[in-house]
């Protein structure tokens, strides 16, 4: 049998005050799989200012791994590593716009492991979250794009070995913090999945099915959601929603499936408005926390449920039939606290609209003082808990940010995604839970980029619609199911010159009147007909986010807060909150030398089986 080199790295001499003392953990409390086929593992954990990583790849070549605004080679931060002959190597790498590989002269990952079998390479390396060098990528709570690759050989065999097809991407988030996870394997479950449904040939399908929860007659809590997608329909199914439907149905609306926002649903389908779970792509299941759960099983709790299943099939594909859904795993054993979900952000509609050929457009959705105000007023005056937050929009977004403010001054943000990745869409859980207050307000603020486009593009459902939404996962559940608001639509018509539409309005969208130029045009046709120019751009955009905005203000059961329908103005920043700097650490220390003792150990196979590989 070939006999294997474990590499332990020891860090001795002087040292940096900051640079951490001992042996690298062997724990990390974060995983991934990056490839289709299982051959690259990732792993990965916070270590104070830094973040340790463990790669562990089916190859006894080198392995590549890499931070990538894009997704792509093009000015990414990239690490090579591997054990050649005997020697381990871990090389700082940057690429240019052009894909350009070059060494990093400041070298900020530091390799503090490195095993070679018959079989896998091993690698554990650290770096620090900001650097002061501008060739890496500070690592963020945003989407990170990981980039990964490997071949059979090492970089010194023959240069710079190209990785062929082994190579990919995936989004992450690498600074999710730890959660403490009670394991599941034993509880009870029960499956909410579509039967054979058939996807149209279309690009933007929303279907609705109804179904009735199992548990009855006693209080459970579900502790945690799966989603359940049909193998190879990863990219099909864009999101899954789960709405509590009114209490006063019966069975005769079960086993039937419709398409969803359609003239002939089904009547029963209408009163599903209360959104109690949210899945998107790329996300994995969701595990609430150990204090918290969706309560199941009572009066109050819902019966019967509308899933809303959105697929999006942008190249028409015929013949595809799905089957997938959601896996709720359940507990007799009680929580503290009831969960609930608030849905926050634009309401979606035409009245939401961005001018093409922007690379940058900002819209807000309200969560206004005066919804809060009643809502918490009346049933929660100490305030509700947020503990997870899912931040959603279409292919523009871009940046997406839940700003949060109390009194008229702004907290930090609630949560944020500056890197938004329209195919990695999951709920962020918080460091710490925050607490909305009455008197507090809420504002999601989209960024979205228009560049590719040269017609408006529209609130709406299909992907290349926009939404501007958060779904905020909080404790003690309240009768608040959705806080959002609509822009005035007449005061964006007058920036493009439209003077009078036809009254009373009897069509939609709603025709012009006046001026000549736009006569008889529908108002999205007379917005898609104005010469829109980025200065254009850019004064509408600063309009609109000042324009008064309609409140919408729901309870369950498509009941409504009174402040329903008034209009508020879009809160007076006092005070903005100061974002604390970014401390930057080079972990070159440059403050005092750093020495590198390498130990080499020869074991067998069979001496260190227990730190082999888990692929």
């Amino acid at each position: 049998m070939r006999r294997v080199r474990p590499w332990a790295l020891v860090l001795g001499g002087l040292l940096c005050a900051a640079a951490a003392a001992g042996p690298p953990p062997r724990s990390y409390p974060h995983s991934a799989v990056l490839d289709g086929a299982g051959a690259y593992r990732l792993s990965w954990g916070r270590r104070g200012s830094a973040l340790a990583f463990r790669l562990e790849v089916r190859t006894r070549g080198y392995v590549g791994f890499g931070l990538s605004a894009s997704g792509g080679m093009a000015s990414a931060d990239i690490v090579v590593g591997g054990v050649e002959r005997g020697q381990p190597y871990l090389q700082d790498y940057f690429t240019d716009e052009n894909r350009v590989l070059k060494k990093d002269p400041q070298q900020d990952y530091h390799l503090e492991y490195a095993m070679e079998n018959s079989t896998h390479t091993i690698l554990a390396f650290s770096r620090e979250l900001h650097t002061c060098d501008t060739n890496d990528k500070s690592i963020t709570e945003s989407t990170v794009r990981v980039i990964w690759a490997y071949h059979h050989k090492d970089m010194g065999e023959a240069g710079q070995n190209y990785h062929g097809s082994n190579r990919g991407t995936k989004s992450l988030r690498l600074l999710n913090p730890e959660k403490d996870e009670v394991s599941s394997a034993s509880l009870p479950y029960f499956d909410l999945t579509n039967k054979d449904v058939p996807v149209p040939d279309k690009d933007t399908t929303y279907w609705c099915q109804m179904f009735k929860i199992p548990v009855q007659h006693e209080k459970h809590h579900v502790t945690k959601v799966e989603p359940l997608i049909q193998k190879g329909h990863e990219n099909l199914v864009h999101h899954i929603l789960l709405y509590q439907c009114s209490s006063n149905l019966n069975d005769s609306v079960l086993d039937y499936g419709h398409e969803c926002y359609h003239p002939n649903m089904p009547d029963s389908f209408l009163t599903c408005e209360t959104v109690i779970f949210a899945w998107a792509i790329g996300g994995e299941g969701f595990t609430y926390p150990p204090h918290v759960g969706l309560s199941i099983g009572t009066a109050a709790d819902p019966q019967f449920v509308l899933m809303e299943v959105h697929y999006d099939n942008p190249s028409y594909a015929e013949g595809l039939i799905d089957n997938s859904g959601l896996r709720l795993i359940y507990t007799p054993v009680l929580r503290k606290y009831d969960a609930g979900v608030i849905e926050a952000g634009l309401w979606v509609s035409l009245f939401h609209n961005i001018p093409p050929g922007m690379p940058e457009f900002v819209s807000e959705g309200h969560c206004t003082l005066e919804c809060l105000e009643e809502a918490l007023g009346a049933e929660r005056p100490a305030g509700i808990h947020v503990f997870a937050v899912l931040l959603h929009a279409h292919l523009a977004g871009r940046a997406i940010r839940m700003r949060h403010f109390h009194n008229g001054e702004e907290q930090k943000l609630l949560a944020y995604d500056d890197e938004f990745d329209f195919n990695f869409q999951e709920f962020q859980y918080l460091k710490e839970e925050r607490t909305i207050l009455p008197g507090d307000n809420l504002i999601t603020e989209c960024h979205y980029s228009t560049v590719d486009r040269n017609r408006m593009t529209w609130g709406g459902l299909s992907t290349r619609n926009e939404m501007c939404l958060s779904y905020l996962l909080y404790y003690p559940r309240i009768n608040l199911t959705r806080c959002a608001s609509i822009p005035d639509i007449m005061e964006q018509l007058q920036f493009i010159g439209v003077k009078e539409i036809y009254r009373p309005v009897r069509t939609w969208p709603f025709i012009i009147k006046s001026p000549k130029q736009y006569k008889n045009l529908s108002f999205m046709d007379a917005m898609n007909k104005f010469k829109w120019s980025r200065s254009e751009g850019l004064s509408y955009n600063e309009l609109v986010l000042k324009l008064p905005v309609n409140v919408r203000c729901s309870k369950t059961d498509n009941a409504e807060w009174s402040i329903q329908g008034m209009t508020a103005l879009p809160p007076e920043i006092e005070r903005p909150y100061k974002t604390e700097p970014v401390i930057c650490n080079s972990s070159s220390c440059l403050c005092f030398s750093l020495f590198l003792t390498l130990f080499v150990v020869h074991a067998t196979a069979s001496t260190i089986g227990n730190i082999g590989p888990s692929v």
